[in-house]
Formats: structure tokens, C-alpha cells, sequence
């Protein structure tokens, strides 16, 4: 451990605590820059310095039991709970289990990325689809909140609802990797004192490390925790050039096709989505705009994907799609207006009285839940 003067140091881009010993380790940082950092103010360990220059990231030894540990020590805590979920993918950014660990402290629901919808949606109606998909997860919260991290909407009314319902007490934010929590707390940070990008933030999953806590005027802290891995979501499997395409930075624009029974859209080659029956339908698609969808028969499909995936159907490439998972298929009858969701790519709005099938690597979730819009 590097300490000066008996005092340990932390990384301010990530939280971990600054070591010189194991480069194989959090918080690595050679001697030399760690002079350089105390002079500069600007102490960043390896890690955090390599992904903010060159967007470069490394593996790191935390581990599930370290995130579990740590929401059991949030439960204990008398505190206001900012949970950030992604609104374009809520599926795959809800803590599985947070209900549990929350104990009495309150719930403040913020669903991040809200310039991504469309802005002809009702944000009242957002909010409430929202908090109806927290209930289902057993989530009561105090209150719902949309955001724009990156654009840096509605972050003041943000601002007054953590000081309306904290009551004196520290904040601790919490969400899965790929919210963009770090964005948003960076945001928070400017707002209150005029430092830009404090906290590593980029496209990689799981860039905060440990807790980084901010402090408020009464002496109570704003504490950002590390993204706890939820490992459904699709950028887990995806590397740099084809990461872009589960990461969308600008408005959806959604895309109508008209379909008839035994007709497949191919999302490039990261999935699938077969139309099996119902009759002549309608269906939206919600995906990052250059995302390449392509039409063909589901009778020809399988041979289709067999000869065009990483080429004609991108991304990924082949050399990216050799070591990914296979796709595997999950098949669902549609009863009321729905979305099929590929958790973390995102997904396509579907018409009641249909049954269809959702094809995406193994591991990444496949779901239907309520039509959103």
C-alpha cells in the first residue's frame, strides 16, 4: 500500500486505493506517479490514467461477493439510495435483488439516458412505467426521476430531489456497469463545484472500483459505488468496435416493418427475430440507429446466418463472433401489445395474438415485458 504521511490514497477516477506493488492488482500506480499525481492533485491509478488517454481498459479482481458486501453495508446504513437504471435498457440494468438489501432507507428511482426515447413520448408516462416495472421487481420507490447524464438534462430537478429526501443523511448511488452513474455523478460534481470528468467514466463495463465519496456542505457525503455486474447485459460480450452498437449516444429512431407470418430480422449478427404467427403484423424496432436490421425468410435463416454472419450481417465481425456465444433461441406467445427485449441492445415493440422467437448469445437476456411506448 502507498501511503504519505501515514495517510492512504485513493484514485480519484475509480476509488481504488493506490498501491505500487502488484501491477496485477486495483489501485496500481507506479512510485513516480504518484509524486506526480499529489503535486498535480490529480492522482489516477494506472488503470484509470490508461482508459482516460488512451481508452484503453485491464481486468480486475472484483469479485460478486465484494458488490454483495458492499449493498449489505448500504442496508445497514441510514442513508437515501439514488438507484440508477438505464431507461433504454431497464431490464438489464435492474439489481437483482436491491429490495432486499435496502433495508428502511428510501428509494430514489432515476432512469438515465431519457434522451434516447423519442421526444414525442410523455415523460409522465415514462415515470409511471417505470415505477410499475420497479413494483414488479419489488422496489417501492420514493419517487422517479428521468435524466440525461450525458446531455446534462434535467440534472437540478435531480439535484432538489436528493435534497428534499435525504433529510440530513449521506446519498449512496448505486446501479449495474453501463448505466452511465459515473457520467452522472460527474455531472453532479461540476454542477456544485466546476470540476469536469473527476470520475473515470467510458463505454467499458465496471469502471469504478471502489466507493468515491463526495462530500455535502452539512458534512454528510454523496458516495458512488462500483456498477455492480449484471451479466445479461449484452456490452459484456461485445469488444470495442461492436460495443458502440449496445451503447446508443443519440435519439432512437424507431423503424416499422411490415410482416408476414415466417419472416426473420436479423439485428447484424449479435441476434435474431423470427415472426412465427399471428397473421399480418406490424413491429418497432428500438436499436442504436446504426445498427444494420435485415429482412428474410425464417425458413432460409439459420442457413442465411450460416453464411453471412461477421460479413454481410455486422457487426460483430468474424474474428469478433468466433469468440462470442452461440445464439441461443427462446420462443414466447404474445397476449397483450408487448416488447421483446434484448437486454442491453435493445428492442422491438410487438402486437398482441403473435407468437414469436428472440434468438441472442448465450447468456444475455431474452425477455417480454409490458410495451414501454
Amino acid at each position: 500500500m502507498t501511503e504519505t504521511s501515514n495517510e492512504i490514497l485513493y484514485c480519484i477516477g475509480c476509488g481504488a486505493k493506490i498501491q505500487s506493488e502488484n501491477p496485477n492488482e486495483l489501485g496500481y500506480t507506479p512510485e513516480s506517479a504518484v509524486k506526480k499525481g499529489l503535486e498535480t492533485e490529480e492522482l489516477y491509478c494506472q488503470r484509470c490514467f490508461r482508459l482516460r488517454h488512451y481508452n484503453e481498459i485491464a481486468d480486475v479482481s472484483l469479485t460478486d461477493d465484494d458488490f454483495l458486501r458492499l449493498l449489505n453495508q448500504i442496508g445497514e446504513s441510514d442513508s437515501l439510495i439514488v438507484n440508477v437504471v438505464d431507461i433504454f435498457d431497464f431490464n438489464g440494468s435492474v439489481i437483482p435483488g436491491l429490495h432486499r438489501f435496502v433495508g428502511k432507507n428510501d428509494v430514489l428511482l432515476v432512469g438515465n439516458k431519457s434522451d434516447l426515447l423519442p421526444k414525442s413520448l410523455k415523460r409522465s408516462r415514462i415515470k409511471d412505467w417505470l415505477r410499475q416495472e420497479a413494483n414488479k421487481q419489488g422496489l417501492r420507490p420514493i419517487d422517479v426521476a428521468l435524466t440525461s447524464a450525458s446531455k446534462g438534462y434535467e440534472i437540478d430537478n435531480l439535484l432538489e430531489l436528493i435534497d428534499k429526501y435525504r433529510k440530513g443523511r449521506d446519498v449512496y448511488v448505486v446501479g449495474v456497469t453501463n448505466v452511465g452513474k459515473s457520467t452522472l455523478i460527474n455531472r453532479i460534481i461540476k454542477q456544485q463545484t466546476g470540476i469536469s470528468e473527476l470520475i473515470t467514466t467510458s463505454r467499458f463495463p465496471g469502471t469504478t472500483l471502489d466507493k468515491i465519496e463526495i462530500p455535502f456542505d452539512d458534512g454528510k457525503n454523496l458516495i458512488d459505488t462500483p456498477g455492480i455486474i449484471h451479466k445479461q447485459q449484452m456490452a459484456h460480450y461485445l469488444t470495442g468496435k461492436s460495443l458502440k452498437f449496445a451503447s446508443p449516444q443519440k435519439e432512437i429512431k424507431p423503424k416499422v416493418y411490415q410482416l408476414n407470418e415466417g419472416q426473420t430480422i436479423f439485428l447484424g449478427s449479435l441476434a435474431r427475430f423470427d415472426y412465427i404467427s399471428g397473421g399480418r403484423t406490424s413491429v418497432i424496432a428500438y436499436f442504436d440507429n446504426n445498427l444494420p436490421l435485415h429482412r428474410t425468410k425464417l425458413q432460409n435463416a439459420d442457413k442465411f446466418y450460416e453464411k453471412h454472419a461477421g460479413e454481410l450481417l455486422q457487426p460483430p465481425t468474424r474474428e469478433e463472433l468466433k469468440k462470442m456465444p452461440k445464439l441461443t433461441r427462446f420462443e414466447f406467445k404474445v397476449s397483450e401489445k408487448s416488447d421483446l427485449v434484448f437486454s442491453g441492445l435493445g428492442w422491438i415493440s410487438l402486437s398482441p395474438n403473435t407468437i414469436v422467437a428472440g434468438w441472442a448469445p448465450e447468456g444475455v437476456g431474452v425477455l417480454i415485458r409490458k410495451a414501454m411506448i
